[in-house]
Parts: structure tokens; sequence; C-alpha cells
């Protein structure tokens, strides 16, 4: 019945559509219709909040959008040189782009599943032997010791689950803190294909039915396998169960940028609305952490995919070629530690580009046997979107080309364009506003794009030339930023680009008003340039990402509440209340008095949790009696002290736990946008002119182009 209804339906609207689409009108016609649409999406939207209006208005502006292309396939693409031809296609293509990607993510999350958590049965012996796998290659044992004591965390039966460390550094302290913690170590002689390697090593030497997978800094709630494993139980086709990756430091942008605003991260509206779209697809991928897998569907695909640098997808789409099945679960249940500079940032998604390249041209989800036709269309999107570093970069620049050297790339008045352009581009903002507008703002996505778009640009298309090219980087975590610096190597080619844009808006108004010596047209000129401020503000807000500010704590605190026992050197003992916490140090409320800590220092805290009582060697940092707080520093945990802090700090089902976003407002979105600008560009920068030889040495794309192996 539901899908006679729904031939039915499209049996009405399809005539219609093509009516809306192919119609031509004048300017006048096409702004009273254009606006008429708009105002009944308005209507629409303000009437219910239901997923049926929300699916209307994904087809509003498809049909806006596909009208839109329409135009300037048949109205637009007429050229008076040779110069204006080949500088008109590329914009045409840069813009047939976007509305393939378009198009393929308003499919991907046009209906959303929202999964639920598949109870563990009462009869533990029913319960599968999981094995723990933990990789690592160059990180610190700093970083890897806590995701492996939280893993021994895990709330599963003791003789039904292994952990284990991959160390691909063959480093002896890793192998002597893995037998101190008592969990496995397995290394291999060399390190061939990276992390696929090295995960299709462990796998020859264990055993467990399923195998959970956390990158190094990736730290699990102890209710994870609970919350995953039951799953793979009711359905016996599942090969893979994904959760979200969620960080607990700040990426760049947030902490460079966003300034301590109220802003989703970048990763939200993947790990949101995408991957719940793909799920209800069954296209939900394999992220290479925080997730568990089949350890009887790796064996039938021949272990993790090596022939791409992104094994995690690779892997997820050579198993549904096979039949199995995949699933999403959107519930935070790990969490890790975001790129700490701009360059990092850069250096990670540079090798996610080159990876999703490489599957769509080695293993194009499109060919092949065993994808159903929604699957294909979820990974075409995911490969193809890494692709936008060329278009994005066309887009800034164009406009310059007419203001700058009066090279016209659209045929036609602009009041006619614009008509066309208006609703195309309204209802694409709106739309994503109303259905992904607790996971990513309006404009925001453009601004992580633009910082992205030049360094990605060569690796990208020397990829998409030669997809085996290129090698597995590690990206570097858990570091700090000493003093705050301005990294203008990440964004050099933004900088050019920022003044040749700011330059040809002067030089595009200059010519308007010296008609004796350029023939340019007001309208062209006034499209141009509010296209190219609009472009100049958010390529300002990229560049504004490479200040980086000042992040020198190298352990994340976390806030959290509970009674401590202050013991100080005469013996007495005072009651005070924690209020944050992390692997490193902790803040109480001061019940002390100064003149009391001077001649009775602090020696012990004594701090009481569900799982028993951890007592720690305690050094005072602050101890004025004009202070609210205590603060505390501690080092040189033993194993068993550290396992209970990360116990208590980071496995509790409820740490990560945190309020929606707000629904976005694109205007309060965009002033958003300019407040993060000025406030970047008004703080006062805290290295000195004769101290910024003593940085931290910056990496230009050149080095990241060298590091990722791809040639220049």
């Amino acid at each position: 019945m539901k899908a006679l209804k729904f031939l039915f339906a499209a049996c009405i609207a399809l005539p219609l559509i093509y009516l809306i689409v192919v119609t031509p009108m004048n300017a006048e016609d096409q702004y009273i219709f254009g606006l008429c649409m708009i105002g009944a999406c308005f209507l629409l939207s303000n009437i219910s909040r239901k997923h049926f209006i929300s699916v209307i208005l994904i087809l509003v502006s498809v049909t806006m959008s596909t009208r839109y292309m329409y135009f300037r396939a048949t109205q637009t693409l007429a050229f008076d040189s040779l110069i204006e031809a080949i500088c008109g296609w590329i914009l045409f293509f840069a813009e047939c782009y976007v509305y393939i990607i378009l198009l393929l993510s308003s499919f991907q999350i046009s209906w959303a599943l929202k999964r639920e958590t598949v109870p563990m049965p009462e009869d533990i012996s029913k319960w599968p032997t999981v094995d723990v796998y933990v990789p690592t290659y160059n990180e610190s044992l700093e970083i890897v010791r806590d995701t492996v004591l939280a893993a021994q965390c895990l709330e599963y039966p003791q003789d039904k689950i292994k952990v284990y460390i991959l160390d691909d550094g063959r480093r002896k302290e890793f192998a002597q803190f893995a037998t101190e913690a008592g969990v496995g170590y397995i290394t291999r002689s060399d390190n061939a294909h990276a992390k696929a390697g090295n995960l299709n090593h462990a796998m020859k030497l264990t055993h467990g039915e399923l195998i959970a997978i956390f990158d190094c800094d990736h730290i699990a709630t102890r209710m994870f396998l609970q919350d995953t494993v039951g799953a793979f139980l009711k359905d016996k086709k599942l090969a893979l169960m994904q959760t979200p990756h969620h960080f607990y430091s700040p990426d760049p942008i947030q902490r460079n940028l966003y300034l301590g605003r109220d802003i989703p991260c970048e990763n939200e509206l993947f790990y949101g609305p995408v991957q719940k779209g793909n799920d209800n697809w069954d296209a939900a991928f394999f992220c290479g952490s925080c997730a568990v897998i089949r350890r009887a569907a790796l064996d039938e695909i021949g272990g993790f995919a090596t022939e791409t640098v992104t094994e995690d997808a690779h892997t997820a789409l050579r198993l549904q070629r096979r039949g199995w099945r995949t699933g999403y679960l959107d519930k935070i249940l790990a969490a890790g530690l975001a790129t700490e500079r701009t360059i990092l940032h850069i250096i990670q998604r540079n090798r996610w580009a080159r990876g999703m390249i490489q599957i769509l041209r080695l293993d194009n989800p499109l060919f092949g046997r065993g994808l159903s036709f929604p699957q294909r269309l979820c990974y075409l999107s995911a490969t193809m979107y890494f692709l936008f570093a060329l278009p994005r970069v066309v887009f800034l620049l164009v406009p310059c080309m007419y203001l700058t050297f009066g090279i016209s790339v659209l045929h036609g008045s602009a009041a006619l364009l614009f008509a066309y352009a208006l609703p195309h581009l309204f209802m694409s903002y709106y739309t994503s506003s109303r259905i992904n507008g607790r996971h990513r703002y309006s404009f925001w996505g453009e601004i992580y794009d633009i910082l992205l778009s030049f360094p990605l640009v060569i690796p990208t298309l020397a990829v998409l030339i030669s997809p085996r090219h290129g090698k597995f980087n590690v990206t570097d975590k858990g570091g700090t930023v000493d003093k705050a610096y301005f990294d203008s190597h990440a964004v050099k080619p933004h900088l050019i680009c920022a003044a040749f844009i700011l330059f040809s808006m002067i030089f595009g108004i200059v010519k308007y008003f010296m008609p004796q010596y350029f023939t340019v047209q007001l309208g062209a000129v006034l499209l141009n340039v509010a296209w190219s401020a609009f472009n100049f503000t958010l390529l300002l807000a990229a560049i504004c990402v490479a200040r980086e500010t000042p992040n020198k704590r190298k352990a994340q605190r976390l806030e959290i509440t509970l009674p401590v026992l202050i013991y100080q050197q005469s013996g007495i003992c005072s009651r005070s209340s924690l209020r944050d916490l992390s692997m490193t140090g902790c803040r109480l409320d001061n019940v002390l008095g100064d003149q009391v800590l001077q001649d009775d220092p602090v020696t012990d805290l004594e701090i009481t949790t569900d799982h028993g009582v951890i007592v720690l060697k305690a050094d005072m940092v602050s101890n004025s009696a004009y202070s609210d707080y205590l603060r505390f520093t501690f080092d040189n945990l033993d194993i068993d002290t550290r396992r209970e802090i990360v116990r208590l700090l980071f496995t509790r089902p409820d740490t990560w736990k945190a309020a929606p976003h707000k629904q976005d407002n694109i205007i309060v979105s965009y002033f958003t946008v300019l407040a993060c600008i000025w406030d970047s560009l008004t703080r006062k920068h805290s290295a000195k002119k004769k101290g910024k030889n003593e940085q931290r040495p910056a990496e230009t794309v050149e080095d990241v182009i060298k590091k990722e192996g791809v040639p220049a």
C-alpha cells in the first residue's frame, strides 16, 4: 500500500516539477515566482516541525536548484572569447558538482533512522567473546595508557573480554606497561599497510567473536559493549556497529574561532543526520574507531581493506558488497582528543580526502555487485564530497575575474541571474538550517571547506589521477600550544586569495566610476562585488582559525562534583567538594584558611566513588584564603590508582551527556561569524614580535603535501 501511495504521489509530482524546472521567465516574473516559493516554505515550516514538512522542503529546495541549473545550462553558456568560455565552463562544472552533492546529501538525510540499544540477554553464557584492539604507532604512552585502562573498566564478563595493545612502534615501554596493566601486547616486524595491516596481524593472533576497536586516544565509557553487542545477537547478518566520534578537547576551529560560543563542532553533522540517514539505507560505514565488528564478516572479506588509506570506510563497503549489514548507534559511548593545531587538522583531513577519492577510483560504489541503489548513492556521496577543494577555490576566484579583468563567465543580465540564483541559494540554506540546524549552523560548513580547500587541491587532484600514490600518516595528538601565534604558513594561499578579492572589489568599483577608461555594467559590478564580499567574509573567518590560541594544559579537565576528604600533615581532616578533575590535577571548594595551610600543609586527598576510595598524594598549587577554590596537582600515579581515576572521570555512562544545541537561525549565524572574526582580529596577541622566532616552527602547505607523500 505504501508503495502504491508513493507511486501515485510521484505520478502527480514529477510532471509538475518538470514544468517548474523548464518554464522560462523574465526577471520580474522569476522574482515573483521565487518569492512566492520562499513565502510558501516559510508558512509550511512555521506550521509544523513534523518530518513530512521537512521532506516537502527538501523536495522544493531540490526543485528550485534544478530549475537554476536548467537555466544555467540553457541560457548562460554563450561566450564572446576563448578565455571567457574556459572560465565559464569551469564555473559551470563546479556548480554541477555542488548540485550533485546537493542531490546526494538530500537523499541521505531525507529519512534518518533513530536506532535504539538492543538489551543484552540475561543469560551471560550467551554473550559473545570480545577482543578490544587499541592500535598505536608513534603516540606517547601518556595518551595510550588511559585508553587501555578505560578498556579494562568495560562492564563485561572478564572471561569473555581481552584487551590488546597493537604497537606498530615496537616500543619497550609499551610492552612493560602492558605487562603491568595485565593486557595483551602485539607487535610485528614491519609496518606494512599501516593501521589496516596492524589490525589484520592482530586478527591472526586473537580469537574473539567480536572485535571492538578504539583509536589510542578514544576512551570508552564502561557501558560501551553492553550498548553495542546486543544488536549482533539479534541480527546474525550484522557486521558492524559504529558509534559517534566525540572529542572532549576543542579542535583548532573551536579554540581559535568559536571562543567558547555554543556552536556545533565540525563532526556533529556527519555523526548526526548523515550517519543516521546512512543507517536508514543500510549504508552506515566504519569510521576507524569506537566500533564493534564481527570477526566472521571480516574473515569473509579477507580482513581490513589495505588498498586505500581510509581502511575504515573501504572495509564497510566491502562488507556490504558481500551482503553483510551495518548499523549506527547515535549514542556517545567514547571520547577522544581533537587535533590541537590548524596544520594538524589540515593533515588529518588531507588523509581522509585522499582515502575517499581512492575508494571512488579503485572501488567505485556505483559499479560492482552487492550494493542496493540507495547504498550506492550514500557511498557515492561520501566519496565525492572530498572533491570539494577545486570547486570551492573556483567560487572564490570567479567574481574577481570580472571585477579585475572584465572576463564575463555568465551570459545574461545580472537581474535575471540573481532572480534565478536567489531562490536556489536561499532554499538550500533554509532547508539545511531546518533539518541540520542543531548539528551544523549556516555558513560554518563553507568556512570548514574554505580552510581546507587550498591545501587539498593538489593532493586530491593527484590521487584522482594516480589513486595508488601516497601513504598513510598518523595524526599527532596530545600536544600543547605554549604561546599564541599566527600560523601564516598554514593559510598562506588564503591570505593571497583574500588580498586578491579585496583588490578586485576596490578595482571593480573604481572601474565603474571611470567610464572614460572602462566599460562595465552597474548590475554586473554590484552582483560580483556582493559575491566577492560574501566570499571575503567566509575566507577571513577561515584565516582567523590559524591564529593559534594558547593551550598549555596537557590533560583536559572535566566538571564533576563529589565529596572529598582533605588530610593535613597534623592529621586534621576536612570535608570539601570536588569541582573538576583531570588526570594530573583537580579543583576543590576552599574550606581551609590561609594561615593553617602555611603551618599545616595538605598531604592527601580522599575521593569516595561507587567503586571504592581513591587516595591521592597531592601538591597544592594555590592556597590563598581569598580564593573560592583550592587547586592541586598529582603525578606518578600507580596503575591501580590511575585506572580508578579513569573509571571515575571518563567511563561513567553519563560522562558525555549534554543539552542539544539551539536551533540554527540563518541571520544570527551570519552575525556570529562576523563576531568571531571581530574577536579574532581585535584579540590581544600574547606573543611579542621579539619572540616570534621562538615559537613552534610552522609547517608550510608544502610540508603537508610532502608528509602526505603527494607530489607538489
